[in-house]
């Protein structure tokens, strides 16, 4: 179980995980495998100790600190639960945590490409999206609707950052994921998939877009499908590296849905 260590002062050091280092600084030293994130809420934590996920510490409101007790007792006592009162917590967060508990926990490691995709039939591929909140609920749109991995360009979102973990419902730890590398995107990374038998298609509203309700759930194909940023969609290189795009018919000329939406309307019609 982990060990219990009651803050009062909240400019205590071992609490910079929870509140003063961003997304980009935990991430820091991934490669040496020492990058961290943080799971926020009690369902998000214990799906990521399910997932064989490594905790670090934890951070306690105190007020939640009986509620929050299955998930200490999952963790070893090398792992220290920093309880802080309830009303320091807001202040030293920003914001009222969800469920009263933050952890801050090891990142997986780094998978490539080519290990994340070659088990899979069926592959989401973001493109530069910006707004964590969309890649989180993307992912969890992927793993409830028959995505087997999601593949991310160089410029894309952190999946791991605490919004997108949370939003998520940690999904973003159950699908295997990986990102390009810098010098194959798009052209290398989209025809490597298409190598492996893949058929790439971009969401896009381009002329000559097939309709996503004519093309039905094809036994043993493999899909891989594109998903653009949130401003301008997916790049003019992307597009020509796809086999083909596809678009979601709308009504009262409505020309698109946020990019979340239309990617459970999407998987629902290709993936499963």
């Amino acid at each position: 179980m982990a060990r219990v260590v009651r803050v009062q002062d909240i400019s205590d050091s071992r609490l910079d995980p929870f509140a003063r280092l961003t997304d980009h600084q935990l991430r820091r030293g991934l490669e040496e495998g020492r990058g961290l994130f943080v799971a926020e809420s009690r369902t998000v934590v214990e799906v990521a100790l399910d997932c064989g996920v490594e905790p670090i510490s934890l951070l306690v409101d105190e007020r939640d600190l009986e509620a929050s007790a299955p998930v200490l007792e999952r963790v070893g006592d090398d792992v220290e639960a920093y309880v802080v009162p309830h009303e320091q917590v807001a202040r030293l967060t920003g914001f009222r945590l969800a469920r009263g508990l933050l952890c801050a926990m090891r990142r997986p490691p780094r998978r490539s490409v080519s290990e994340v995709v070659a088990p899979a039939r069926r592959v989401a591929v973001l493109e530069d999206l910006v707004d964590v909140a969309n890649v989180g609920a993307l992912f969890r749109n992927a793993a409830a609707l028959g995505a087997d991995a999601v593949l991310l360009s160089p410029r894309c979102a952190d999946p791991l950052s605490r919004r997108a973990v949370r939003v998520s419902m940690g999904c973003a730890l159950k699908l295997p994921w990986a990102r390009a590398e810098a010098g194959e995107w798009p052209a290398a990374t989209l025809a490597h998939l298409r190598e492996l038998g893949f058929t790439c298609l971009a969401l896009a509203l381009e002329p000559g877009a097939a309709p996503l309700d004519e093309l039905a759930p094809a036994a043993g194909e493999r899909r891989a499908l594109l998903f653009g940023n949130e401003g301008y969609g997916l790049s003019r290189a992307a597009l020509a590296a796809c086999d083909r795009s596809v678009v979601i018919p709308m009504a009262r000329g409505v020309d698109s849905l946020n990019v979340a939406a239309s990617s459970a309307v999407a998987f629902w019609q290709l993936f499963r």
